[in-house]
Protein backbone atom coordinates (compact mmCIF):
# COMPACT_ATOMS: atom_id res chain seq x y z
CA UNK A 1 0.00 0.00 0.00
CA UNK A 2 1.26 3.45 -0.81
CA UNK A 3 1.39 4.56 2.79
CA UNK A 4 3.89 4.89 5.57
CA UNK A 5 2.39 3.00 8.51
CA UNK A 6 -1.33 3.70 8.28
CA UNK A 7 -3.65 5.57 5.96
CA UNK A 8 -3.75 8.19 8.69
CA UNK A 9 0.00 8.69 8.29
CA UNK A 10 -0.50 10.04 4.79
CA UNK A 11 -2.86 12.75 5.94
CA UNK A 12 -6.00 10.63 5.63
CA UNK A 13 -7.58 9.89 8.96
CA UNK A 14 -8.78 6.36 9.58
CA UNK A 15 -12.48 5.53 9.36
CA UNK A 16 -14.33 6.96 12.33
CA UNK A 17 -16.56 4.87 14.52
CA UNK A 18 -20.20 5.07 13.53
CA UNK A 19 -21.48 4.13 16.98
CA UNK A 20 -20.74 4.62 20.63
CA UNK A 21 -19.89 1.78 22.97
CA UNK A 22 -23.45 1.86 24.27
CA UNK A 23 -24.89 1.23 20.83
CA UNK A 24 -26.07 4.77 20.19
CA UNK A 25 -25.18 6.12 16.72
CA UNK A 26 -22.41 8.70 17.03
CA UNK A 27 -23.16 12.26 15.95
CA UNK A 28 -22.71 12.56 12.23
CA UNK A 29 -21.11 15.46 10.45
CA UNK A 30 -23.34 17.96 8.72
CA UNK A 31 -23.53 18.04 4.96
CA UNK A 32 -21.16 21.04 4.94
CA UNK A 33 -18.07 18.85 4.95
CA UNK A 34 -19.33 16.87 1.99
CA UNK A 35 -20.06 20.05 0.06
CA UNK A 36 -16.45 21.20 0.54
CA UNK A 37 -14.99 18.12 -1.15
CA UNK A 38 -13.22 18.78 -4.47
CA UNK A 39 -14.24 15.32 -5.75
CA UNK A 40 -17.57 13.57 -6.41
CA UNK A 41 -19.21 11.41 -3.75
CA UNK A 42 -20.39 7.90 -4.48
CA UNK A 43 -23.24 5.85 -3.10
CA UNK A 44 -25.38 2.91 -4.11
CA UNK A 45 -27.13 3.48 -7.42
CA UNK A 46 -30.85 4.09 -7.91
CA UNK A 47 -31.63 0.38 -7.73
CA UNK A 48 -31.33 0.76 -3.94
CA UNK A 49 -34.54 2.31 -2.62
CA UNK A 50 -33.94 2.14 1.14
CA UNK A 51 -32.79 4.80 3.63
CA UNK A 52 -29.65 6.81 2.89
CA UNK A 53 -27.68 8.72 5.51
CA UNK A 54 -24.53 10.74 5.95
CA UNK A 55 -21.64 9.55 8.06
CA UNK A 56 -18.39 11.52 8.39
CA UNK A 57 -15.67 13.04 6.26
CA UNK A 58 -11.93 12.80 6.82
CA UNK A 59 -9.70 15.82 6.34
CA UNK A 60 -6.00 16.62 6.03
CA UNK A 61 -4.19 18.91 8.48
CA UNK A 62 -5.08 21.91 6.34
CA UNK A 63 -8.78 21.04 6.39
CA UNK A 64 -8.96 19.65 2.86
CA UNK A 65 -11.58 16.92 2.60
CA UNK A 66 -9.92 13.68 1.51
CA UNK A 67 -12.46 10.96 2.06
CA UNK A 68 -15.88 10.26 3.48
CA UNK A 69 -18.66 7.70 3.71
CA UNK A 70 -22.33 7.42 2.81
CA UNK A 71 -24.60 4.89 4.50
CA UNK A 72 -27.43 2.80 3.11
CA UNK A 73 -29.99 0.66 4.89
CA UNK A 74 -30.21 0.38 8.66
CA UNK A 75 -27.67 2.37 10.66
CA UNK A 76 -25.30 -0.06 12.41
CA UNK A 77 -25.14 0.04 16.19
CA UNK A 78 -23.01 -1.67 18.80
CA UNK A 79 -25.11 -3.55 21.27
CA UNK A 80 -24.93 -6.65 23.41
CA UNK A 81 -26.02 -9.85 21.70
CA UNK A 82 -29.74 -10.00 22.42
CA UNK A 83 -30.58 -12.64 19.89
CA UNK A 84 -31.94 -10.13 17.40
CA UNK A 85 -30.88 -10.10 13.80
CA UNK A 86 -28.14 -7.59 13.11
CA UNK A 87 -28.80 -4.55 10.97
CA UNK A 88 -28.65 -4.75 7.18
CA UNK A 89 -26.46 -1.98 5.79
CA UNK A 90 -23.90 -1.05 3.17
CA UNK A 91 -21.47 1.85 3.49
CA UNK A 92 -19.68 3.38 0.50
CA UNK A 93 -16.31 5.05 1.10
CA UNK A 94 -15.07 7.63 -1.42
CA UNK A 95 -11.34 8.45 -1.35
CA UNK A 96 -9.82 11.26 -3.40
CA UNK A 97 -7.20 9.95 -5.80
CA UNK A 98 -4.07 11.88 -4.87
CA UNK A 99 -0.40 11.59 -5.89
CA UNK A 100 2.56 11.97 -3.61
CA UNK A 101 2.50 15.62 -2.54
CA UNK A 102 3.47 18.07 0.15
CA UNK A 103 0.97 18.74 2.92
CA UNK A 104 -1.05 21.92 2.68
CA UNK A 105 0.65 23.41 5.73
CA UNK A 106 4.11 22.67 4.30
CA UNK A 107 5.16 20.56 7.28
CA UNK A 108 5.56 17.21 5.54
CA UNK A 109 4.79 14.92 2.64
CA UNK A 110 1.50 13.12 2.08
CA UNK A 111 1.76 9.71 0.47
CA UNK A 112 -0.30 8.86 -2.59
CA UNK A 113 -3.72 7.32 -2.07
CA UNK A 114 -4.53 4.01 -3.71
CA UNK A 115 -7.10 1.23 -3.84
CA UNK A 116 -5.41 -0.08 -0.70
CA UNK A 117 -6.31 3.18 1.05
CA UNK A 118 -9.98 2.54 0.25
CA UNK A 119 -9.65 -1.10 1.37
CA UNK A 120 -8.14 -0.03 4.69
CA UNK A 121 -10.81 2.57 5.38
CA UNK A 122 -13.55 0.09 4.50
CA UNK A 123 -12.02 -2.68 6.59
CA UNK A 124 -11.55 -0.52 9.66
CA UNK A 125 -15.02 0.95 9.16
CA UNK A 126 -16.56 -2.51 9.26
CA UNK A 127 -14.71 -3.29 12.48
CA UNK A 128 -16.02 -0.12 14.10
CA UNK A 129 -19.56 -1.45 13.85
CA UNK A 130 -19.02 -5.15 14.47
CA UNK A 131 -16.74 -5.68 17.47
CA UNK A 132 -18.13 -8.05 20.12
CA UNK A 133 -20.09 -5.74 22.40
CA UNK A 134 -20.06 -8.23 25.27
CA UNK A 135 -16.32 -7.68 25.78
CA UNK A 136 -15.26 -5.41 28.60
CA UNK A 137 -13.42 -2.23 27.65
CA UNK A 138 -9.93 -3.64 28.16
CA UNK A 139 -10.53 -6.76 26.10
CA UNK A 140 -12.42 -4.75 23.50
CA UNK A 141 -9.47 -2.42 22.98
CA UNK A 142 -7.09 -5.38 22.61
CA UNK A 143 -9.47 -7.04 20.16
CA UNK A 144 -9.81 -3.87 18.11
CA UNK A 145 -6.04 -3.39 18.01
CA UNK A 146 -5.52 -6.94 16.76
CA UNK A 147 -8.30 -6.82 14.19
CA UNK A 148 -7.32 -3.35 12.96
CA UNK A 149 -3.75 -4.54 12.41
CA UNK A 150 -5.11 -7.52 10.50
CA UNK A 151 -7.30 -5.24 8.37
CA UNK A 152 -4.29 -3.07 7.54
CA UNK A 153 -2.21 -6.08 6.54
CA UNK A 154 -5.04 -7.38 4.34
CA UNK A 155 -5.40 -3.99 2.65
CA UNK A 156 -1.66 -4.01 2.02
CA UNK A 157 -1.89 -7.32 0.13
CA UNK A 158 -4.78 -7.02 -2.30
CA UNK A 159 -3.26 -9.69 -4.51
CA UNK A 160 -3.19 -12.17 -1.63
CA UNK A 161 -5.36 -15.26 -1.15
CA UNK A 162 -7.81 -13.51 1.18
CA UNK A 163 -9.16 -11.43 -1.69
CA UNK A 164 -11.20 -12.48 -4.69
CA UNK A 165 -12.38 -10.44 -7.68
CA UNK A 166 -15.92 -9.15 -8.04
CA UNK A 167 -17.25 -7.13 -10.99
CA UNK A 168 -19.86 -4.50 -10.14
CA UNK A 169 -21.20 -1.52 -12.11
CA UNK A 170 -19.85 1.95 -11.34
CA UNK A 171 -21.78 4.64 -13.18
CA UNK A 172 -23.07 1.82 -15.37
CA UNK A 173 -19.60 0.57 -16.32
CA UNK A 174 -18.52 -2.94 -15.17
CA UNK A 175 -15.66 -2.41 -12.72
CA UNK A 176 -13.37 -4.91 -11.03
CA UNK A 177 -13.20 -4.83 -7.24
CA UNK A 178 -11.09 -6.65 -4.68
CA UNK A 179 -13.53 -8.47 -2.40
CA UNK A 180 -13.36 -10.43 0.83
CA UNK A 181 -15.77 -11.80 3.39
CA UNK A 182 -15.35 -12.46 7.10
CA UNK A 183 -17.49 -13.35 10.08
CA UNK A 184 -18.10 -9.61 10.53
CA UNK A 185 -19.33 -8.82 7.02
CA UNK A 186 -17.80 -8.03 3.65
CA UNK A 187 -15.32 -5.47 2.30
CA UNK A 188 -14.50 -4.44 -1.24
CA UNK A 189 -12.29 -1.85 -2.91
CA UNK A 190 -11.62 -0.55 -6.41
CA UNK A 191 -11.38 2.63 -8.45
CA UNK A 192 -13.86 4.74 -10.40
CA UNK A 193 -13.26 6.65 -13.61
CA UNK A 194 -14.19 9.88 -11.84
CA UNK A 195 -10.76 10.14 -10.21
CA UNK A 196 -11.59 8.51 -6.88
CA UNK A 197 -11.01 5.19 -5.18
CA UNK A 198 -14.04 3.38 -3.81
CA UNK A 199 -14.32 1.17 -0.77
CA UNK A 200 -17.45 -0.41 0.63
CA UNK A 201 -18.41 -2.61 3.54
CA UNK A 202 -21.62 -4.12 4.77
CA UNK A 203 -23.48 -6.73 6.70
CA UNK A 204 -26.80 -8.42 6.03
CA UNK A 205 -26.89 -7.00 2.49
CA UNK A 206 -25.13 -9.05 -0.15
CA UNK A 207 -22.43 -7.25 -2.10
CA UNK A 208 -23.36 -9.27 -5.17
CA UNK A 209 -25.75 -7.28 -7.30
CA UNK A 210 -24.88 -3.89 -5.82
CA UNK A 211 -24.08 -0.96 -8.08
CA UNK A 212 -22.42 2.39 -7.41
CA UNK A 213 -22.96 5.81 -8.91
CA UNK A 214 -22.10 9.45 -8.33
CA UNK A 215 -24.38 11.08 -5.78
CA UNK A 216 -26.10 13.84 -7.75
CA UNK A 217 -27.34 15.66 -4.64
CA UNK A 218 -25.51 14.87 -1.40
CA UNK A 219 -28.12 16.88 0.52
CA UNK A 220 -30.61 14.13 -0.33
CA UNK A 221 -28.87 11.95 2.23
CA UNK A 222 -30.47 12.44 5.64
Amino acid sequence: METTSRVGAQGISSAPSTSTAEGVPAARRTVDGYLRAPFPWYGLDEAFTGPRWLMQVGTAADGTVQHGSTGHGEEPSIRADDGQEKERFAVVVTVASSPLRRSGDGTGVLEATSVSSAAWLAGSGLLSSTWPAQLDHTLRDDWLDQQTEAAFELADDLSGPDWSTLSLPVDGVPTSFHYRESEFGWVLAGSAEAGVHLGAYGRGMSAYGLGFSVVKDITSYE
